[in-house]
């Protein structure tokens, strides 16, 4: 193995990223952990989600409108060991009009967010391809399109003017990362430099809950064997009456959802899920708390719908899961085809039979052998990767 010296490296950069969330939000995404880690050896702006599904005026999205008001008007703020912008944009991109004065005013906000931070013709590294209206503005040294989801398949997305932006973007951008094989083959009829580099995991921090130590308050009051899921309780990702099927299958068992109900799909409705009275929606945690609630679990589930969106996903969390030493039981994602150690079915009756079996083969030496092989998928292996596609061009 090459000394770490050796390893291919980005830094000294000036980045761009345009991103497809806020940098506050309740989960952290691709975006978010690979920007913390650039950030260490670059200068980064990272410019926040820029409204690409229509905005509801309720509950949620009313929140994020007066947040983005509020950062809008001052600014790119610093934070992290990075800086942020909140653009002021208009979320109505179906609108001809709309899209011209987006035009206009994100490479204003952003040209003159740059010369504040004195950057000069940055990498310009996006997970939208909206970010295609900064190209004559930044001048970019290098181009990079993230696609870490088939966004257009979204609810609320315009999807033509998404795929037209998105295939013009890709043509025009040095790299393309896509983080599942549905998107990586998609992407390859319009880009002959695509790498795929599916979602990984913090591996340190996780297999941290291999080590004694506490245990989530709310899951350790739970009736063992616990079954977790960590993530976004959406209905658009979620198979619902899959779950509730299994937990009326295995009454004896604690189903745990820990995570925010309706990001990105505010009409999720989860009454049918809280109606058993053996599944727990405990709510988000804070990232740094995800161990401790992987440590007093028994099997990692993903119980997602098979749709449009998810056989274009790699689920963030089998790598966490994994690096934790937890058995990994899941529907059968297009993504997860190749991934060793991690059994699926389709139906709830052959997800209960595999937690079974998992349950019964579990063993603390079979959670360190998971956790070494899961070590092979961090981000900082990631950094590098990318790291070594740049070095190339």
């Amino acid at each position: 193995m090459p000394a770490m010296t050796d390893r291919p490296r980005i830094e000294g950069r000036d980045i761009v990223c345009v991103g497809f969330a806020d940098w506050d939000t309740d989960l952290q995404t691709n975006q978010h952990h690979l920007m913390k880690r650039l950030a260490h050896q670059n200068r980064v702006l990272f410019v926040e989600s820029l409204g690409l599904r229509r905005p509801q005026l309720a509950g949620r999205d009313l929140k994020r409108i007066a947040g983005r008001l509020r950062n809008g008007l001052r600014g790119p703020r610093q934070t992290d060991g990075l800086h942020v912008l909140s653009p002021l944009v208009l979320p109505l991109h179906s609108s001809t009009a709309a899209r011209a004065l987006n035009r206009r005013l994100l490479p204003l906000l952003v040209r003159r967010a740059t010369r504040k931070l004195g950057m000069r013709r940055p990498i310009l590294w996006a997970y939208v391809p909206q970010a295609e209206a900064l190209l004559d503005a930044l001048d970019p040294e290098l181009v990079i399109y993230h696609c870490v989801d088939d966004i257009a398949a979204q609810p609320g997305i315009d999807a033509a003017s998404f795929r037209a932006a998105e295939a013009r973007f890709a043509r025009r951008a040095d790299l393309v990362l896509a983080s599942a094989p549905g998107l990586a083959e998609r992407l390859r009829t319009v880009s002959d430099n695509v790498l795929y580099a599916p979602n990984v995991a913090d591996t340190d921090m996780f297999a941290g809950a291999l080590r004694d130590g506490p245990v989530d308050p709310a899951l350790a009051d739970l009736p063992r064997p616990r079954i977790v899921f960590i993530g976004a309780v959406v209905s658009t990702k979620l198979d619902m009456g899959l779950l509730v099927a299994l937990a009326r299958a295995r009454r004896d068992w604690s189903f745990a959802l820990v995570g925010p109900v309706g990001p990105g799909d505010p009409s999720t409705d989860v009454s049918m899920l809280a109606a058993e009275p053996n599944v727990h929606l405990l709510g988000r945690r804070a990232y740094e708390q995800l161990p401790s609630v992987l440590r007093g679990a028994d099997a990692g589930l993903i119980p997602y719908a098979r749709n449009e969106l998810t056989d274009s996903i790699f689920p963030m969390k089998v790598y966490e899961y994994m690096a934790a030493g937890l058995p990994v039981v899941a529907t059968p994602l297009p993504s997860l085809s190749e991934i060793g150690g991690i059994a699926t079915a389709s139906d709830p009756e052959g997800i209960a039979k595999l937690l079974e079996e998992s349950l019964a083969s579990d063993t603390p030496q079979r959670r360190a052998e998971c956790s070494r092989a899961a070590s092979a998928h961090s981000w900082d292996r990631r950094v590098e990767e990318i790291a070594a596609a740049i070095d190339v061009l």
